[in-house]
Order: C-alpha cells, then sequence, then structure tokens
C-alpha cells in the first residue's frame, strides 16, 4: 500500500456522520477518504458503510450512483454502521425496502414499551456470544451508544447481542461482511477498540 493509500475509504452515503467518523479514524492514526465513486470502493483496503435515515432513501441513494451492485461484490472487509450494518440485511420493514442482502435476515421496526421509547437512544451493554478478531479486547458488559428505531434479530451471523427488551443484534459478521448497529465513533474506548479490531482485518 502506498503512503498515500487510504485504509479506509469512507462511503459517501449522505450521512450526518461522515465527518465523525472520519475524525474516530483519524484519532486512531488511519488514514481515510470519502467517496461514492465505484472504482474507488471496489479497488479500497477496506470499506465503511455508514447510515443514517431511512432505509429507502439511503438505498436509493446507493442505487443513484450506481453503488449495490460494487457493495455487493467487495471482497475485502466492509464495516457497516447504524442503517449501514442494517442495509447489509436482506430486507428492511422501513419502507418495505429490499437491502443489500449479503447477510440473509430482515431488519424489524423495535416496538416501544414503557421504559422503552423508540427510537432507541443511548448507551447499551454488550454481549459478545463468540469470538471473533473484531470484537478482540471488548468484553461482556462494555457499553456502546446507540440510536435506532429498526433492529436485526440475534441470528447466526450475530457476534455481540445488546438487550432492548428482547436481545438485539449489535454486532453480526458474515465472511468480509461487518455491521455494528452502534455508532462507533460515539462510544468511546468501546467504539475505538471496534474501529481499531476493523483496520486490523486483513486486505484481500
Amino acid at each position: 500500500m502506498s503512503a498515500a493509500a487510504p485504509e479506509a475509504l469512507i462511503v459517501d452515503s449522505g450521512g450526518a456522520n461522515l465527518a465523525s467518523l472520519t475524525f474516530a479514524f483519524e484519532r486512531l492514526g488511519a488514514r481515510t477518504a470519502v467517496s461514492r465513486d465505484p472504482r474507488a470502493i471496489a479497488s479500497a483496503a477496506r470499506v465503511v458503510l455508514p447510515g443514517v435515515g431511512a432505509a429507502g432513501h439511503a438505498m436509493r441513494r446507493l442505487e443513484g450512483a450506481g453503488l449495490t451492485a460494487v457493495l455487493r461484490a467487495l471482497k475485502q472487509p466492509v464495516l457497516g454502521v447504524c442503517l449501514g450494518m442494517q442495509l447489509l440485511f436482506a430486507r428492511s420493514e422501513e419502507d418495505d425496502t429490499e437491502c443489500l442482502g449479503v447477510i440473509p435476515g430482515s431488519v424489524w421496526r423495535l416496538v416501544p414499551a414503557r421504559a422503552r421509547p423508540v427510537p432507541h437512544m443511548g448507551w447499551n451493554a454488550l454481549a459478545p456470544l463468540r469470538s471473533d478478531a473484531l470484537l478482540e479486547d471488548i468484553g461482556a458488559g462494555e457499553h456502546a451508544y446507540f440510536v435506532h428505531g429498526y433492529a436485526a434479530r440475534v441470528g447466526a451471523d450475530t457476534l455481540a447481542s445488546t438487550d432492548y427488551g428482547e436481545p438485539l443484534a449489535a454486532v453480526v459478521r458474515r465472511g468480509n461482511f461487518c455491521g455494528v448497529q452502534f455508532h462507533p465513533e460515539r462510544s468511546a474506548a468501546t467504539g475505538a477498540q471496534l474501529l481499531r479490531n476493523f483496520l486490523r482485518l486483513p486486505c484481500s
């Protein structure tokens, strides 16, 4: 890798967290770039797919930029963040949206209850379910910051869960595709460690 090459390319998906993600990586000493150029994304060492807002709008934006096929075909490490994680699944109940489909399953709307407003917003504990390089040095009970109204249920690809009335998928991985429901850029030491681990995943 050349000196100028980014260690992680952040997809310009139009989310409001692009700058904060960039700063989070920079705090770790990592070079980043923000782009929606299909060729730059396809050739990047690692790819981060952020997302803020609604699933339908986000998928239309990716489709309009010619990125859906590119993202599905990536072989290097990919990290979906918040809505970006949800877009890795097959479908979302939000706007009845067909997503990227690189992880089986659907995303469903959280059901509000007493003391559990929706969206779920705040710090919640992580419960690792199996060991993985993405979770190195992240133990049970460590907290991360969540902001979401939709979630994926715990399944075969879940690395860590969190509880909000029932267990939800907090960290997922299927091959080179990883995702976190929380915002690592807002999750203090836990989030920094997650990003550090992602940067250590071997490139294809």
